[in-house]
């Protein structure tokens, strides 16, 4: 039974295929309560690496344990076939070749990849020892799962909220698409900090009647707000001036200018843009006076008013705030109720000059065709030499990155397709239904929740050509958007028999149903949408394609990485409380990420990768799933070749602990050979009982999904109860006694029972290790287990005749005076009066109560220590408990069993064995 992890697994691989394993455990599991993991779908676009094993591991961990607690647990992978990540990789693949490609060839290039990799992934996560219905996964591409995602955003628009809207969102212009927050990544950036002036165009003389008790003094030309951004290039966009009503705001006299900032910020501003002569005339709330002046634009014509918004702070810059719509969230939100309450001719545009590429438009003249980020230093000069600059330095801060292609992000005002937070309260609902979630670990429930509280609109569309278009049309006469359930639920049929491909393939006029008309205005011709649908949406979906369809729905649980509380368990729980009015799971599950060994994040510049193929070839997937055990899951993983090396001496110690058992198994038959429990010897019962206590703890750790636990108690019960204590005492009947022998017998008896029980407890983790020793019961144990798989078993049961109190108490004192004996062996040994222990005579001189209570075990007390002979002497003048001396054994060495016994010799047949071993030779 020797291990060979990496060419044995995958001969249990092959079996557990050849025998249909997993279609096995299904059709068993029929009539069982259910219990459903949903998987979460990996991207199709590259070979697994260490953070995918792991969550596949914790899943399939969760699966077993849950079949072999009594459920009915079916897992059904998927993988996530659309989106960026692979529309990227392969335009990265063509090169130049892609300018002569039309969108349905690139669309079967994006299709062929993720089947590759779909295919590739599937070999290298079954290599791990998951089982599923890996023949029949879920892929988002497939026409079925396509029409799913289009009759979903029926039920949005259905539900009301979803709308086509110029907003501000966040923008790779590297990618050129809309990113949702999940798929960007904040790191540092440095950016230009500058303060502009804002002229206001009243006079000092007028506005000195505005804010009465403020001083003018004669020879100020000019009164200028004083702003600061770390965002040169939103300047030609900007529309208006923000103040907080309720901070105070400084005139400060700087020569022939007044400039206003927030008092609390003056030092700082005043440090900042090197002003050291300057004088406070005055100082006004915001609220007084401010709102409605007109201020001169830095970088483009027109006036920009001041507006009073809340979000306004006191913690950098000059409590003035430059609006940009266009560029930004609480800008555009001031904007829009800024426009609901003025006149036409007072509302603000939501501009946004910059095209998909990130560079400037010809509105802005002056810098037009450059990219905006590397515009900041030109537009810095051109303020400079306009005499609207008042400070200059740089800021190296936190910055939105694309998690794809890691270039810094822009906010910028796009037609998109949104979901509303707002309408009909689908924020405060989500917020309800997160509180019927049970999150594991609980801190996951506050994230979510500060996450749906302030999140925008839900922006529904990217940019892109490899996903599921959009299903709305525009009206080519008066461009109202149409969106209509009917004509949706007309192209979710059309992709059902054909596939998303249709839609690109066909006209307007070919895909929606005949006679359709514009409700404004009547008109027939229309414009098919461009955009594609987010991919959160798609797989946001997936329990309406994957679970409802199978009546699995709601799921019992999900799982995958934290980063998650942002990405697919964000849109799911959206979804499902847009659609279903409640979230799709019953609780949630999240695991860190992977680390190396020292706590830094893996890359490969720095060397430190560590692939799971390179695992599996070395060691087998065995010790990969036993380090997923190991460690608590719920914060980040480390792992390096240290880390592994001691779990593979860990499993070796788990692995031999059973291999010695069922080496002494050989000619048991629990059939005929099994003693009833009564009938045990003390020793027996005590490993027994130990068993029982193994067998709750185990249990009770699959059930809260704390495998650290299990794996520890497991470990502990093989190194110390078995190794330590149990199987060295157990040797001397096992090797010595008659093979027939009561004693033999029942130490059989419960060797079989532990190691049974073993595999049961250990299959969901050990999953190769387990089955091998089911296997060699099955084969090598005469009527063993049965010849099925040890995945068709069900958990072990406590036996009730196992717990027995007053046995744990006498056994827990027994083997404490074991340890004390065995430290005074060891000070024998080292002094060179003895050298195996069974050389050993112990001596016990005790007080008369501990001698009477260890006189009852006298016979048992010689193995119980591992030495030929004990002999107690109690003394009532003897100190409480007792002490230990040893001396050499005065007799004769049995050659067969090593014990040192008066009998030997007294055989003339045998004058080398013991009579014990007469008896069992005879």
């Amino acid at each position: 039974m020797k291990a060979n992890l990496p060419q044995r697994e995958p001969e249990m691989l092959a079996w557990w295929e050849q025998e249909k394993l997993y279609d096995q455990i299904q059709a068993s599991g029929q009539g069982r309560p259910r219990y459903v993991l949903h998987d979460g779908p990996p991207y199709a676009n590259g070979r697994i690496h260490i953070g995918h094993a792991l969550n596949k591991i914790l899943k399939d961990i969760i699966v077993k344990s849950k079949t072999m607690a009594g459920f009915h647990a079916p897992y059904l992978p998927g993988w996530d076939c659309h989106g960026l990540p692979i529309e990227h990789q392969v335009m990265k693949e063509l090169g130049e070749k892609k300018k002569d490609l039309d969108v349905s060839e690139i669309r079967k290039l994006c299709r062929a990849y993720a089947e590759k990799y779909v295919d590739i992934q599937r070999d290298e996560f079954k290599r791990l020892g998951v089982l599923g219905e890996w023949e029949r996964p879920y892929l988002t591409m497939t026409p079925s799962y396509e029409a799913t995602i289009i009759r979903e955003f029926g039920k949005f628009v259905e539900r009301g909220g979803v709308y086509k809207g110029l907003k501000p969102v966040l923008w790779c212009t590297q990618d050129q698409t809309a990113l949702a927050e999940a798929e960007v990544e904040y790191g540092d950036h440095t950016s230009p900090s500058i303060y502009v002036t804002f002229p206001i165009v009243t006079s000092p003389s007028a506005l000195g009647k505005i804010f009465p008790g403020i001083p003018f003094p004669e020879g100020v030309k000019l009164v200028s707000i004083v702003i600061w951004t770390t965002t040169p290039w939103t300047l030609p966009a900007n529309q208006a001036v923000c103040i907080h009503r309720d901070f105070d705001y400084a005139f400060v006299r700087v020569g022939d200018e007044l400039l206003i900032v927030a008092e609390k910020l003056l030092e700082n501003v005043a440090k900042a843009c090197g002003l050291n002569d300057y004088s406070i005339v005055g100082v006004k709330k915001g609220g007084e006076g401010f709102e409605g002046l007109e201020t001169q634009r830095p970088l483009s014509t027109g006036l920009s008013p001041i507006l009073l918004g809340g979000f306004v702070t006191l913690e950098q810059g000059t409590g003035c705030v430059h609006i940009a719509p266009g560029h930004g969230m609480d800008d555009y939100l001031l904007v829009l109720e800024h426009n609901a309450k003025a006149s036409p001719g007072e509302r603000l545009e939501i501009l946004a000059p910059v095209d998909n590429a990130g560079r400037f438009t010809p509105a802005v003249k002056e810098f037009a065709g450059q990219q905006v980020l590397k515009a900041n230093p030109k537009i810095v000069d051109y303020l400079q030499a306009n005499g609207r600059l008042l400070g200059l330095g740089s800021l190296n801060h936190s910055y939105p990155h694309c998690w794809r292609c890691k270039s810094p992000v822009i906010f910028r005002a796009t037609e998109q397709w949104f979901m509303s937070m707002e309408t009909n309260d689908l924020r405060n609902e989500t917020l309800a239904e997160i509180d019927r979630v049970r999150w594991i670990p609980r801190y996951g429930r506050d994230r979510i929740n500060g996450m749906i509280e302030n999140r925008p609109d839900w922006c529904l569309s990217r940019q892109r050509v490899w996903g599921v278009p959009i299903p709305g049309f525009t009206c080519r006469t008066c461009h109202h958007v149409l969106a209509d359930p009917v004509v949706i639920e007309h192209i979710a049929a059309l992709m059902e028999s054909k596939g998303a491909d249709i839609w690109f393939e066909r006209s307007a006029g070919e895909l929606l149903p005949a006679e359709t008309t514009c409700p404004k205005c009547d008109g027939a011709q229309f414009e098919k949408e461009r955009d594609i649908l987010d991919v959160w949406f798609e797989s946001g979906v997936s329990y309406a394609a994957v679970l409802k369809p199978r009546k699995w729905w709601p799921a019992d649980l999900y799982l995958e990485g934290s980063d998650q509380h942002r990405g697919w368990f964000h849109s799911a729980l959206l979804a499902g409380v847009t659609t279903d009015h409640r979230a799709p799971y019953g609780a949630v599950l999240t695991h860190g990420f992977v680390v190396d060994g020292q706590g830094k994040k893996m890359s490969k510049s720095a060397g430190n990768v560590v692939a799971p193929q390179d695992v599996i070839k070395q060691s087998g997937a065995e010790i990969l799933r036993l380090w997923v055990a190991a460690q608590d899951y719920r914060e980040d993983l480390r792992i390096s070749q240290e880390i592994l090396n001691h779990l593979i001496e860990a499993y070796r110690k788990v692995r031999n602990t059973c291999r010695f058992m069922l080496s002494n198994l050989y000619d048991f038959d629990p059939a005929k050979h099994r003693v009833p429990h009564e009938q045990l010897p003390e020793l027996d019962r005590w490993a027994l009982l130990r068993l029982g206590e193994l067998i709750t703890k185990v249990r009770r750790a699959y059930e809260d999904f704390e495998f650290h636990t299990l794996f520890h108690a497991l470990n502990n019960f093989c190194s110390v109860d078995l190794s330590a204590v149990y199987l060295d005492i157990l040797k001397d009947r096992l090797y010595t006694f008659r093979k027939d022998a009561h004693e033999r017998r029942s130490s059989q008896t419960v060797l079989h029972d532990i190691v049974v029980a073993m595999a049961k407890l250990m299959a969901p983790v050990l999953s190769f290790t387990a089955e091998e020793i089911w296997r060699t019961l099955a084969v090598e144990v005469p009527g063993g287990v049965g010849t099925g798989s040890v995945h068709l078993a069900p958990f072990p049961e406590l036996d009730p005749a196992w717990a027995d109190a007053k046995l744990a108490e006498r056994w827990e004192r027994l083997l404490k005076y074991r340890v004390q004996v065995q430290g005074v062996l060891e000070e024998r040994r080292r002094e060179k009066v003895i050298g195996s222990s069974l050389e050993a005579h112990v001596h016990l001189t005790t007080d008369v109560p501990t001698g009477q209570w260890l006189n009852i075990s006298a016979a048992d007390l010689g193995a119980l220590f591992i030495v030929s002979q004990v002999t107690i002497e109690q003394r009532p003048d003897a100190a409480t408990g007792f002490t230990v001396s040893v001396t050499k054994s005065a007799h004769a060495k049995c050659e067969r069993c090593w014990n040192y016994r008066e009998a030997v010799g007294k055989d003339a047949a045998h004058p080398t064995l013991c009579d014990r071993c007469v008896e069992a030779i005879r």
